[in-house]
């Protein structure tokens, strides 16, 4: 896909989902920023331009499919959750260059995402953070945004007793690990 399908199905998800006051605001701030175009990571997963929102999307489906059956989590709630968890890694990575050898042995400059956090205040929270800054959130979608990261979140209490008491925040760390590494 393109930057701009990337972009417009974002876009149509998020409008056809999302109802609440501020969705119109909080897509024209992303608009502004690289997200459409950004990494997921550095070397993890989808770290290449347009991971972030192809991850997005990915957790959107899968979140979506796992919980269509689902009577007491609403749809608005899953859109926002699997849109908007990784809203942090906006303005995170740049572009450098490093040495490496191709496959004659000769060395060439590739690029490569590296990590540059302007506003390092943690990684969920600063997702949760940019999502209000536009809209309100309800408790289990912070829990969720919060606790996405699951077993790679050394808050283990916050993660394990938002686990606890908020089934989406399970859901969506596991939509989260699907979309990484069985996608």
């Amino acid at each position: 896909m393109t930057t701009e399908e990337y972009k417009d199905r974002f876009e149509t998800l998020a409008e056809a989902y999302i109802k609440r006051e501020g969705i119109k605001e909080l897509l024209q701030a992303i608009a502004k920023t690289d997200f459409y175009t950004a990494p997921a990571s550095t070397k993890y997963h989808d770290s290449h331009e347009n991971g972030l929102v192809k991850h997005s999307l990915e957790v959107f489906d899968i979140l979506l499919t796992d919980l269509e059956d689902e009577e007491v989590i609403t749809a608005e709630s899953i859109a926002i959750v699997a849109l908007f968890h990784d809203l942090c890694k906006t303005g995170f990575y740049e572009v450098s260059t490093r040495n490496t050898k191709d496959e004659k042995g000769k060395w060439t400059q590739v690029p490569y995402y590296t990590v540059n956090d302007l506003l390092p205040i943690g990684h969920a929270e600063k997702s949760i953070i940019m999502v209000l800054q536009f809209m309100k959130l309800t408790d289990d979608e912070i829990m969720a945004i919060n606790a996405h990261m699951g077993g790679w979140d050394k808050r283990e209490n916050v993660v394990s007793k938002s686990f606890a008491i908020c089934p989406l925040a399970v859901h969506l760390s596991i939509a989260d690990l699907k979309a990484t590494y069985l996608k």
